[in-house]
């Protein structure tokens, strides 16, 4: 499959081209003409921090710095690739059975050793150092240049595989409509400082989730709180051994569209800490939500938000169909909606909670649910990063019932139907991406943290409904500051003067949890 461009290189650098209703073919030059006509002019750099070397846990284990810093003073740089590939389209059919092999649903417990530094299965796992890229610069002669066959699958639907078991259809439940107006504007949130608190995933981190659970690689951490006293994490395309560092894997290193963990630990200061992640075999983190695998049909399904109402969990989820070359761009089949009994261990896709991606001009693919008095709201933006927000809600006893949903239009909440989806009015303006929305019940206040990716940065807005008025963004991160960064997920202890949040940078391909001092 080789290396997939699972995500953007700079937030800065992607075209505010290919809105929602553009056409799915676009010619390159039109690409770059009308992104350089939408981008603002580019801002004056900001001067790299000082060089530091990288950081160490309390192992002895060297992590990764998502900061932008000076060269290392000492001229040592990594060795410069031998070969660069130049990949070639290459049609390829692939069958793919009609329906995916039922998961496995196959779960084991395994104990931490009491020694931190331990790993719990040494047969499984290594623990040898990679061999560091010798000092020096490396070889002065230039790389080489290779054509490579880049295969572009063709899927064809063959009879074969498990169906489903049907599940009953959700009995109609239209809600009335009812007016709605956005509340008054309320102040703008302050920032004092922002400051990084720990690498959450990846070798060198405290948590060790490469000898612990096969976790090298992996990205977002969306939070939740799942019950009382623990918060669920959930993290999108995962990597195990043999994985290095530049952006996602490949098929071959151990590929997980997604995993799930558990963390407990209330003093966000130390850090975000894992207790456990759910598992198939010993150290190794399963996949919770299945995917098919196949570029061009499902490519991966990927978590979009997570909640809880009563015992039952809920994850939402999108199913992409390809990644683009366009950075920051994405194609997916629909956005849906699982669910969990047996506290996030296995989890149900419903055949009915999902929103289809006709024509490229859904909503609500990428959608974050947030339950709040006696609804769960939905926010929603299409495929890909430049999209608009829409705003939907739903009884709490009604999330799996499709009909049940209204649409934020017009300040009114409109009754469902397959076009009112498409009318739901703007939240904000301008584009946004992989939101993260919470209810803070201490300033009784809705906060919505998301990338911006016209301005290079994750932003901060707040409002006292759901609905708005919402404030201008508030810079966050800069990516100039964190180089490829994106995400910005709340942790569920966020209080109103100190909010945490976690972000990813595609260079590492790994989590950190960062703290924002609000004034």
């Amino acid at each position: 499959m080789g290396i997939r461009s699972r995500r953007r290189s700079n937030p800065a650098e992607i075209p505010a081209a290919l809105s929602l209703s553009a056409p799915a073919a676009v010619s390159l030059s039109a690409v770059v003409t009308l992104g350089a006509m939408l981008l603002p002019a580019t801002p004056a750099a900001a001067a790299p921090r000082p060089w530091a070397p990288a950081p160490v846990n309390s192992c002895g284990e060297t992590g990764f710095d998502p900061v932008n810093r000076q060269a290392d003073p000492s001229g040592s740089t990594s060795q410069p690739p031998q070969t660069i590939k130049v990949p070639i389209p290459v049609p390829q059919i692939v069958t793919v059975s009609q329906y995916a092999q039922k998961p496995d649903t196959t779960r084991v417990d395994v104990a931490l050793p009491t020694d931190p530094c331990a790993s719990p299965c040494p047969d499984v796992r290594d623990t040898v150092a990679p061999t560091p890229a010798p000092p020096g610069g490396g070889s002065a002669s230039l790389p080489q240049i290779e054509i490579a066959p880049d295969p572009e699958p063709i899927p064809i639907v063959v009879p074969g595989g498990e169906p489903p078991e049907p599940q009953p259809a959700p009995t109609p439940a239209v809600q009335p409509s009812e007016p709605a107006p956005a509340a008054a504007a309320v102040a703008a949130p302050q920032v004092d400082s922002v400051e990084l608190v720990n690498q959450v995933t990846g070798r060198g981190s405290v948590n060790r989730t490469d000898t612990r659970w096969s976790v090298d690689g992996t990205d977002l951490g969306l939070m939740w709180e799942s019950k009382p006293g623990q918060v669920a994490v959930v993290f999108g395309d995962t990597f195990g051994k043999g994985w290095k560092p530049g952006g996602a894997g490949t098929d071959t290193q151990d590929w997980r569209s997604n995993v799930i963990a558990y963390s407990s630990t209330r003093d966000l200061s130390q850090g975000l800490v894992l207790d456990d992640f759910v598992q198939n075999t010993r150290c190794h983190a399963t996949e919770i939500l299945d995917s098919r695998k196949v570029k061009n049909f499902e490519t991966t399904t990927i978590p979009t938000s997570g909640f809880a109402v009563g015992d039952r969990q809920y994850l939402t989820y999108m199913s992409v169909n390809r990644w683009s070359k366009i950075p920051g761009m994405w194609w997916t089949n629909l956005g849906g909606i699982a669910w969990s009994d047996d506290h996030g261990r296995t989890w149900t896709k419903s055949q009915w909670a999902r929103w289809d991606n006709l024509f490229g001009a859904g909503r609500f693919q990428v959608a974050t649910m947030v339950p709040h008095g006696d609804y769960v709201y939905m926010f929603g933006t299409p495929n890909g990063r430049l999209g608009t927000i829409g705003l939907a809600r739903v009884p709490t006893d009604q999330v799996l019932n499709k009909s049940a949903y209204q649409y934020w239009v017009k300040d009114a909440w409109i009754a469902a139907d397959g076009a009112n989806e498409l009318l739901a009015t703007p939240l904000i303006s301008g584009t946004a991406s992989e939101l993260s929305v919470q209810f803070d019940a201490e300033s009784n206040l809705w906060r919505m943290v998301y990338l911006d990716t016209v301005r290079g940065q994750i932003v901060l807005r707040t409002a006292a409904d759901p609905q708005g008025a919402w404030t201008e963004p508030v810079a966050l991160i800069n990516t100039e500051d964190y180089p490829t960064a994106y995400g910005g997920f709340i942790h569920p202890w966020s209080t109103a003067k100190d909010l945490y949040f976690t972000i990813s940078t595609w260079n590492s391909y790994n989590v950190y949890l960062m703290h924002a001092k609000l004034k």
